[in-house]
């Protein structure tokens, strides 16, 4: 999983309201899904 301070700060910080940790952690792992998404049509021998 990547690490994006902002959210990584409020989705496991112990005094952010447990909402807003669910709602951060969400956030990650479509960031995170999207980023492995984005990153399958890249090749190392350039795509041909």
């Amino acid at each position: 999983m990547d690490h994006v301070p902002a959210l990584w700060t409020s989705s496991y910080a112990p005094r952010v309201p447990a909402a807003v940790r669910v709602l951060s952690r969400a956030l990650l792992r479509v960031r995170c899904f999207a980023r492995r998404l984005a990153l399958l049509d890249h090749t190392v021998g350039g795509g041909y």
